[in-house]
Protein backbone atom coordinates (compact mmCIF):
# COMPACT_ATOMS: atom_id res chain seq x y z
CA UNK A 1 0.00 0.00 0.00
CA UNK A 2 2.86 2.75 0.87
CA UNK A 3 4.34 1.80 -2.04
CA UNK A 4 1.73 1.98 -4.27
CA UNK A 5 1.12 5.26 -2.42
CA UNK A 6 4.37 6.67 -3.34
CA UNK A 7 3.88 5.60 -7.24
CA UNK A 8 0.64 7.69 -7.10
CA UNK A 9 2.29 10.53 -6.08
CA UNK A 10 4.85 10.42 -8.83
CA UNK A 11 1.91 9.83 -11.40
CA UNK A 12 0.47 13.61 -9.75
CA UNK A 13 3.64 14.83 -9.74
CA UNK A 14 4.84 13.71 -13.93
CA UNK A 15 1.14 14.88 -14.78
CA UNK A 16 1.87 18.01 -13.20
CA UNK A 17 4.72 18.70 -14.11
CA UNK A 18 4.26 18.06 -18.20
CA UNK A 19 1.42 20.27 -18.22
CA UNK A 20 0.63 22.30 -15.63
CA UNK A 21 4.28 23.40 -14.74
CA UNK A 22 5.53 24.31 -18.82
CA UNK A 23 2.71 27.12 -18.27
CA UNK A 24 2.61 28.16 -14.63
CA UNK A 25 6.59 28.33 -13.93
CA UNK A 26 6.12 25.95 -10.59
CA UNK A 27 8.56 23.25 -11.92
CA UNK A 28 10.69 23.27 -9.02
CA UNK A 29 7.92 24.12 -6.38
CA UNK A 30 5.76 20.53 -7.79
CA UNK A 31 9.90 18.46 -7.56
CA UNK A 32 10.30 20.13 -3.80
CA UNK A 33 6.84 19.22 -2.94
CA UNK A 34 6.25 15.47 -4.13
CA UNK A 35 10.28 15.05 -2.50
CA UNK A 36 8.08 16.12 0.82
CA UNK A 37 5.32 13.68 0.76
CA UNK A 38 7.81 11.03 -0.31
CA UNK A 39 9.82 10.96 2.49
CA UNK A 40 6.42 11.43 4.54
CA UNK A 41 5.39 8.03 2.74
CA UNK A 42 9.29 6.58 4.27
CA UNK A 43 8.57 7.83 7.59
CA UNK A 44 5.46 5.78 7.56
CA UNK A 45 6.68 2.81 6.31
CA UNK A 46 9.33 2.55 9.11
CA UNK A 47 12.68 4.04 6.92
CA UNK A 48 15.26 5.88 8.14
CA UNK A 49 17.71 8.00 7.03
CA UNK A 50 20.24 5.04 6.83
CA UNK A 51 17.65 3.42 4.79
CA UNK A 52 18.10 6.42 2.35
CA UNK A 53 21.51 6.97 2.47
CA UNK A 54 20.65 9.98 3.72
CA UNK A 55 22.13 8.81 7.01
CA UNK A 56 25.46 11.54 8.13
CA UNK A 57 27.97 8.44 6.89
CA UNK A 58 26.19 8.99 3.83
CA UNK A 59 26.56 11.93 3.90
CA UNK A 60 30.09 11.81 4.18
CA UNK A 61 30.81 9.19 1.72
CA UNK A 62 28.47 11.41 -0.69
CA UNK A 63 30.72 14.36 -0.30
CA UNK A 64 33.65 12.53 -1.51
CA UNK A 65 32.43 10.96 -4.65
CA UNK A 66 30.51 14.04 -5.66
CA UNK A 67 33.60 15.69 -7.22
CA UNK A 68 35.34 12.48 -8.50
CA UNK A 69 31.94 11.79 -10.24
CA UNK A 70 31.41 15.86 -11.53
CA UNK A 71 34.89 15.66 -12.59
CA UNK A 72 34.57 12.25 -14.97
CA UNK A 73 31.10 13.63 -16.41
CA UNK A 74 32.87 16.84 -17.42
CA UNK A 75 35.78 15.51 -18.58
CA UNK A 76 33.70 12.93 -21.08
CA UNK A 77 31.91 15.84 -22.47
CA UNK A 78 34.36 17.78 -22.90
CA UNK A 79 35.91 14.95 -25.19
CA UNK A 80 32.89 15.23 -26.59
CA UNK A 81 32.88 18.73 -27.87
CA UNK A 82 36.39 18.38 -29.27
CA UNK A 83 34.80 15.41 -31.83
CA UNK A 84 33.50 17.07 -34.49
CA UNK A 85 30.75 14.20 -34.83
CA UNK A 86 30.08 14.25 -31.04
CA UNK A 87 29.20 17.89 -30.97
CA UNK A 88 25.72 17.05 -32.46
CA UNK A 89 24.67 15.74 -29.22
CA UNK A 90 24.80 19.18 -27.83
CA UNK A 91 22.52 20.42 -30.86
CA UNK A 92 19.54 20.85 -28.72
CA UNK A 93 16.83 23.77 -29.27
CA UNK A 94 15.59 23.70 -25.86
CA UNK A 95 19.05 25.54 -25.19
CA UNK A 96 19.08 27.70 -28.44
CA UNK A 97 17.40 30.81 -27.10
CA UNK A 98 17.95 30.53 -23.53
CA UNK A 99 19.77 33.91 -22.06
CA UNK A 100 22.23 33.48 -19.92
CA UNK A 101 20.43 34.07 -16.55
CA UNK A 102 17.98 31.08 -17.77
CA UNK A 103 20.35 28.92 -18.46
CA UNK A 104 22.20 29.57 -15.02
CA UNK A 105 18.82 29.07 -13.59
CA UNK A 106 18.38 25.66 -15.07
CA UNK A 107 21.59 24.34 -14.35
CA UNK A 108 22.07 25.60 -10.87
CA UNK A 109 18.04 25.92 -10.00
CA UNK A 110 15.63 23.49 -11.58
CA UNK A 111 18.19 20.82 -12.39
CA UNK A 112 19.68 20.17 -8.85
CA UNK A 113 16.20 21.36 -6.81
CA UNK A 114 13.68 20.29 -9.25
CA UNK A 115 14.80 17.01 -11.35
CA UNK A 116 17.58 15.38 -9.45
CA UNK A 117 15.93 16.04 -5.90
CA UNK A 118 12.41 14.62 -6.91
CA UNK A 119 14.13 11.73 -8.98
CA UNK A 120 16.82 10.65 -6.60
CA UNK A 121 14.87 10.54 -3.81
CA UNK A 122 11.96 8.49 -5.43
CA UNK A 123 13.68 5.97 -7.29
CA UNK A 124 17.02 5.52 -5.14
CA UNK A 125 15.84 6.57 -2.16
CA UNK A 126 12.59 5.87 -1.36
CA UNK A 127 11.20 3.09 -3.61
CA UNK A 128 14.26 1.39 -4.01
CA UNK A 129 14.73 1.14 0.37
CA UNK A 130 11.00 0.02 0.57
CA UNK A 131 11.36 -2.54 -2.39
CA UNK A 132 14.64 -3.70 -1.29
CA UNK A 133 13.23 -4.44 2.16
CA UNK A 134 10.31 -6.68 0.90
CA UNK A 135 12.17 -8.07 -2.08
CA UNK A 136 15.69 -7.54 -1.92
CA UNK A 137 18.49 -5.76 -3.89
CA UNK A 138 18.06 -7.19 -7.43
CA UNK A 139 14.23 -6.49 -6.95
CA UNK A 140 14.91 -3.03 -5.67
CA UNK A 141 17.18 -2.18 -8.67
CA UNK A 142 15.21 -3.69 -11.21
CA UNK A 143 11.93 -2.28 -10.47
CA UNK A 144 12.63 1.18 -9.01
CA UNK A 145 14.59 1.72 -12.78
CA UNK A 146 12.00 0.80 -15.00
CA UNK A 147 9.76 2.86 -13.04
CA UNK A 148 12.51 5.55 -13.91
CA UNK A 149 12.24 4.50 -17.51
CA UNK A 150 8.17 4.95 -17.22
CA UNK A 151 8.85 8.26 -15.79
CA UNK A 152 10.06 9.53 -19.03
CA UNK A 153 7.66 9.07 -21.29
CA UNK A 154 5.50 12.11 -21.22
CA UNK A 155 8.68 14.16 -21.17
CA UNK A 156 10.45 12.45 -24.14
CA UNK A 157 7.54 13.05 -26.79
CA UNK A 158 9.29 16.22 -27.97
CA UNK A 159 13.30 15.13 -28.09
CA UNK A 160 13.48 14.21 -31.99
CA UNK A 161 12.36 17.47 -32.77
CA UNK A 162 14.79 19.25 -30.39
CA UNK A 163 17.51 17.59 -30.37
CA UNK A 164 19.62 17.13 -33.79
CA UNK A 165 21.46 14.04 -33.20
CA UNK A 166 18.18 12.05 -31.95
CA UNK A 167 16.15 13.54 -35.00
CA UNK A 168 18.66 12.50 -37.56
CA UNK A 169 18.12 8.90 -36.11
CA UNK A 170 14.44 8.73 -35.60
CA UNK A 171 13.36 11.21 -37.33
CA UNK A 172 11.94 15.25 -36.19
CA UNK A 173 8.34 14.67 -37.85
CA UNK A 174 5.31 12.55 -35.60
CA UNK A 175 6.76 9.15 -37.15
CA UNK A 176 9.85 9.43 -35.07
CA UNK A 177 7.98 10.49 -31.73
CA UNK A 178 6.83 6.31 -30.59
CA UNK A 179 10.68 5.24 -31.07
CA UNK A 180 12.34 8.29 -29.57
CA UNK A 181 10.12 7.30 -26.53
CA UNK A 182 11.04 4.07 -26.60
CA UNK A 183 14.44 4.95 -26.76
CA UNK A 184 14.57 7.25 -24.11
CA UNK A 185 12.65 4.93 -21.71
CA UNK A 186 15.07 2.31 -22.32
CA UNK A 187 17.86 4.43 -21.96
CA UNK A 188 16.89 6.06 -18.60
CA UNK A 189 15.94 2.29 -17.39
CA UNK A 190 19.60 1.49 -17.99
CA UNK A 191 20.93 4.93 -16.37
CA UNK A 192 18.80 4.04 -13.47
CA UNK A 193 20.35 0.66 -12.97
CA UNK A 194 23.78 2.28 -13.02
CA UNK A 195 22.54 5.08 -10.49
CA UNK A 196 20.69 2.35 -8.37
CA UNK A 197 24.40 0.50 -7.96
CA UNK A 198 25.83 3.75 -7.42
CA UNK A 199 23.20 4.12 -4.50
CA UNK A 200 24.37 0.20 -3.04
CA UNK A 201 27.97 0.98 -3.35
CA UNK A 202 28.55 3.88 -2.02
CA UNK A 203 26.14 3.85 0.73
CA UNK A 204 24.43 7.33 -0.41
CA UNK A 205 22.01 9.04 -1.84
CA UNK A 206 24.23 12.32 -2.33
CA UNK A 207 26.62 9.82 -4.60
CA UNK A 208 23.64 9.35 -7.54
CA UNK A 209 22.51 12.46 -6.89
CA UNK A 210 25.86 14.22 -7.75
CA UNK A 211 26.06 12.23 -11.07
CA UNK A 212 22.62 12.95 -12.09
CA UNK A 213 23.01 16.88 -11.43
CA UNK A 214 26.66 16.31 -13.75
CA UNK A 215 24.64 14.79 -16.52
CA UNK A 216 21.91 17.10 -16.62
CA UNK A 217 23.41 20.09 -15.25
CA UNK A 218 26.63 20.03 -17.45
CA UNK A 219 24.73 18.97 -20.46
CA UNK A 220 22.63 21.69 -19.95
CA UNK A 221 25.28 24.49 -20.24
CA UNK A 222 27.06 22.76 -22.70
CA UNK A 223 24.54 22.95 -25.15
CA UNK A 224 23.77 26.39 -24.47
CA UNK A 225 27.64 27.25 -25.03
CA UNK A 226 27.90 24.86 -28.09
CA UNK A 227 25.14 26.76 -29.59
CA UNK A 228 26.58 30.16 -29.24
CA UNK A 229 30.63 29.42 -29.68
CA UNK A 230 30.93 25.97 -31.30
CA UNK A 231 28.01 24.86 -33.47
CA UNK A 232 26.98 26.57 -36.58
Amino acid sequence: MRIVCAVAVLAVANLLNNWLARSTGMYVVICVSATAVLLLIARWDGLGRADLGLDAEGLRRGMRWAPVLAGIVLLVMAVLLAVPAGREAFRDARATDLSLGQMLFGALVRVPFGTVLLEETAFRGVLWAMIRRRLGTAWATGLSSLLFGLWHVMASRGINRSNAAVGSVFGDGPAGVAPTVAMAVLATALAGVVLCELRRRSGSLPAPMALHWAVNGFGYALAWAAARWWLG
